[in-house]
């Protein structure tokens, strides 16, 4: 019977405005995955400070990282799937890539020498910036390797890791209708809404994320089910939209619940990209969209028949 295994791992943030978000994805796997069925036991959820929360294992560094994937590869079989989902900064200095941590950080090089003892198949999901080299080094048959960017030179903060955890609660993500999000789709999912993202704003994409499933040591930003790549990721689900918080029932309810969730995203994606925007122009839209939430909000609740304003 497959079993799965889950390492979540939320490092550096580099600010408190980045920490809080990245915070947010982590505790959202970790909450998807139990609904779904991942045991206590097999998950373990690492943050870059003790006091991200109470779901939080231990502290985010490489010794825990270490000692989780020991754990993993002490009890996993070849019948289960490892999944190891990277939240944080990534870094480069034109020849090694690294993901932050407090402490020593970790090269592609330091996560393959321990994946290499796990027996299982693996789900390797660098979300950060400058993640792109991982592919190349962590590339085997049996293993599915996605990243964020497609090169270490890819150096600004990805928007990839906040989509990718909204595949698992979004209808939309579930291509083939099957009540599963798979690997493959989720990777899609976050691919068009970085896209799309990039649109609104009117700025050139900085990051685009590939996926390898083939061992050829080569991703594809554009995987499919029947291509080269996707096919194995295609096979692989750890979530479920249906399995996600439910949504009212009451129709208009529901829309407005929908409408918030998509300003929610995009306040998000637009403190991201924040460095990358002339500053008059990211106060402008910030303060638009923070209006138009806190409206949503208070329509919302006066539906629901609640006095606060």
């Amino acid at each position: 019977m497959l079993r799965a295994f889950l390492l979540i791992v939320v490092g550096l943030a580099g600010d408190p405005e980045h920490g809080e978000l990245f915070a947010k994805w982590g505790s959202a796997l970790a909450d998807a995955s139990a609904q779904v069925g991942v045991a206590r036991e097999r998950l373990v959820y690492l943050a870059d400070s003790k006091d991200e929360g109470v779901k939080t294992s231990g502290r985010a560094t490489r010794e825990e990282i270490e000692k989780a994937l020991a754990a993993f590869a002490k009890a996993s079989t070849a019948d289960d799937v490892v999944y190891v989902v990277l939240f944080g900064h990534g870094s480069y200095d034109g020849q090694s890539a690294r993901f932050n941590l407090p402490g020593r950080d970790m090269t592609p090089a330091d996560f393959n020498a321990l994946l290499r003892k796990v027996p299982a198949r693996v789900v390797f999901v660098n979300t950060s910036s400058s993640s792109g080299p991982f592919v190349e080094e962590l590339s085997a048959p049996g293993r599915t390797i996605i990243t964020a960017t497609r090169s270490g030179a890819e150096q600004f903060t990805t928007l990839f890791g906040g989509y990718f955890v909204e595949a698992f609660a979004s209808d939309a993500a579930d291509g083939d209708k099957n009540g599963r999000i798979s690997m493959l789709e989720a990777f899609l999912y976050a691919r068009g809404e970085v896209a799309r993202a990039y649109e609104r704003e009117g700025l050139l994409a900085t990051e685009h994320a590939m996926l390898d499933d083939n061992g050829d040591k080569a991703g594809s930003q554009t995987p499919s089910a029947t291509g080269a790549d996707g096919k194995l990721a295609a096979g692989l689900s750890l979530g479920s939209a249906a399995d996600a918080a439910p949504l009212p029932e009451d129709p208009r309810l529901r829309a407005l619940y929908l409408e918030r969730r998509d300003l929610e995203r995009r306040v998000e994606s637009l403190r991201l990209l924040k460095d990358s925007m002339p500053p008059a122009k990211y106060t402008s839209e910030l303060e638009r969209l923070v209006t138009d939430l806190a409206l949503k909000t208070r329509e919302i609740r006066t539906l629901e028949g609640d006095p606060k304003p």
